[in-house]
């Protein structure tokens, strides 16, 4: 908790730090990679940089911990912080670098609101600032030591034994282990960051959905090949859709992620749009392998069934499971070959849809997909905590909470 003597500085400057935090998040990028340009080197992902989503992410954040230490002091946004170390356990970052960021943070700080800044707004938010680092640090240790690693040896390089075109734009690839150290499975949802060699000579990391049910040997996730509209495309998806292939080696992190598939015997629905539906694929092949007998009920939306990735693996799995349905809309119209239990044209409505009772609820897809979705299921008296999401990328729906 905050201490009595910073709880009113705190309360008098976040309306302005909150005013000017976007500013300061991208003045932290400039300065941070100014003075270390080693950190761009295989931990941050310059797109993301270039796109802005990066800096909107790191200042909503900061502002909703903050807020969140003023107005409950009693309790740590969790899911917060829990998503950030999870994403920051998978790239292997080491508490000495909170000290690198929290020296950038300042500084920014000091930049955009200058006279303002005063020793005791200084301490104030250096308080803040260090009750979150720490936070994330001992969830990082946690983290690191389920896996068995430390920072340094999140990584470890795995053979390509198999790459499978999905769609137009989507590829899957198996990957098996090269060596005999032991490998824990990953948890069914959870991704991994592959850190790929660019052209230039910079390691750029990315995080994949793991799409299959792990057997200790092999891990599969999927690339789609971003496009951008307006914006440069995506250069590690399209080197690994393009480049690499059966035989060669990809580096890979240990499987981390806090949207898991919970193991309550509770009922079951999943809600995917597009390239979305790669965690749910992986959940639901785990179900299919253990031979659940849970109420399951897939629902997806894509363009066009062709567009529709993964589909003859989520099919498949459908067809393993007893209690099982899916169900698909498709914008393009309702054609389709696939044996669904229901197809539908448009864009996805839960109207006629039968969702089970006290079941769990997991989204993946574009953000405004999400909300809708979850707008309609609190509507019909759905538990929050009873809905989970999946946000690739920075977490802007977080970021832009509050």
């Amino acid at each position: 908790m905050l201490t009595e003597k910073s709880r009113p500085v705190i309360e008098a400057t976040l309306p302005v730090v909150g005013e000017n935090i976007g500013k300061i998040a991208e003045r932290f990028y400039q300065h941070l990679f100014g003075e270390h340009p080693e950190l761009l080197d295989g931990i941050f992902n310059r797109g993301n940089q270039a796109e802005g989503t990066q800096q909107r992410a790191l200042a909503g954040s900061v502002a909703l911990f903050a807020t969140a230490l003023v107005e409950h002091p009693d309790h740590l946004p969790e899911h917060l912080l829990q998503r950030i170390a999870h994403k920051h356990a998978s790239l292997g970052i080491s508490p000495p670098q909170y000290q690198v960021v929290r020296d950038n943070l300042f500084w920014a700080i000091a930049d955009v609101l200058g006279d303002a800044v005063t020793p005791e707004v200084v301490a104030a938010w250096d308080e803040v600032y260090w009750l979150m680092a720490r936070a994330l640090i001992n969830q990082e240790r946690g983290l690191y030591s389920a896996r068995g690693v430390r920072p340094e040896t999140v990584w470890r390089d795995w053979e390509v034994a198999e790459k499978r075109q999905e769609t137009d734009d989507v590829v899957t690839f198996t990957v098996r282990r090269v060596d005999d150290r032991i490998v824990k499975t990953s948890l069914p949802g959870q991704y991994v960051t592959v850190k790929v060699l660019m052209p230039d000579g910079v390691h750029q990391p990315r995080q994949y959905s793991l799409t299959r049910a792990d057997d200790g040997e092999h891990r599969s996730f999927a690339v789609k090949r971003v496009t951008g509209d307006g914006t440069p495309d995506g250069e590690v998806s399209h080197l690994l859709f393009d480049t690499v292939g059966v035989g060669d080696r990809l580096t890979l992190s240990v499987p981390y992620g806090d949207v898991v598939l919970d193991d309550s015997g509770r009922p079951v629905v999943f809600a995917s749009a597009g390239i979305g539906v790669t965690p749910m694929a992986g959940m639901l092949s785990h179900l299919a392998v253990a031979g659940s007998h849970l109420p399951i009920t897939v629902l997806h939306a894509d363009l066009h069934e062709a567009a529709f990735p993964l589909r003859q693996q989520v099919l498949d799995d459908v067809r393993k499971l007893p209690n099982a349905s899916l169900h698909v809309w498709y914008e393009h119209g309702p054609d389709g070959e696939l044996a669904v239990d229901s197809r539908h044209g448009g864009i996805m409505n839960l109207d006629d849809v039968q969702l089970p009772d006290d079941a769990q609820y997991y989204l993946c897809g574009p953000l405004p997909f999400m909300r809708g979705i979850r707008g309609v299921l609190l509507d019909r008296g759905v538990s929050p905590a009873d809905i989970q999401y999946e946000v690739f990328g920075p977490d802007l729906w977080q970021a832009d909470a509050d």
